[in-house]
């Protein structure tokens, strides 16, 4: 699986890429038909506290799979986007098995 990192309105560390890059490899124990994944962390303009914006686009096998999580910390807003993301996964497997593979 191909994964590219942008840094939105900031320069990401070494740390935080490492981080967002094992988070995401990690989905592809759930599905190995992943090619792609496109991972865009944003610094959002707002007074909020919780600015940062994790967006992972995933692509593969006539398949796309997207989160989008904002949070206090990239590294939070990325587990919760992979958390959504594997959700969607599980469900999109257990479809093809319920109708036999397609």
């Amino acid at each position: 699986m191909t994964i590219n990192i942008q840094s939105v309105h900031f320069d990401a560390d070494r740390k935080l890429l490492d981080f967002v890059n094992e988070k995401v490899e990690k989905l592809n124990v759930f599905y190995d038909g992943i090619i792609t994944s496109e991972i865009t962390l944003r610094l959002d303009k707002s007074s909020n506290a919780e600015n940062k914006i994790s967006e992972i686009r995933m692509t593969g096998k006539g398949q796309e799979f997207f989160a989008k999580k904002q949070c206090a910390s990239f590294e939070e807003a990325t587990d919760l986007a992979c958390e959504a993301l594997r959700s969607q996964i599980t469900k999109h497997k257990q479809k093809k098995i319920i109708h036999g593979g397609h």
